[in-house]
């Protein structure tokens, strides 16, 4: 296998590896809480997105989907009775 000839200075490793570094996170405030939050995400203060209630929307969702399950053993329940 090849071997370099001579040994790499550290200021060469330090060029190469000068993009490998902790970057800082940029906050935005919540137009609704003002809080400070991370852009294109949720307010983990009042769950807002785009002027939208997004936790909202996830308890309208799971509600829709106990629903669907409750609509589907009823029609099972109906299926059974008329094979009896």
């Amino acid at each position: 296998m090849a071997e370099p000839k001579k040994r790499l200075t550290s200021a060469r490793s330090g060029a190469r590896r000068s993009h490998i570094k902790a970057k800082k996170i940029s906050l935005a405030a919540c137009p609704k809480c003002k809080a400070p939050t991370i852009p294109h995400r949720t307010c983990q203060n009042c769950g807002f997105y785009k002027g939208v209630d997004i936790l909202k929307l996830e308890k309208k969702s799971q509600a829709k989907e106990e629903r669907r399950k409750a609509r589907e053993a009823e029609e099972e329940a109906s299926a059974e009775k008329e094979k009896k």
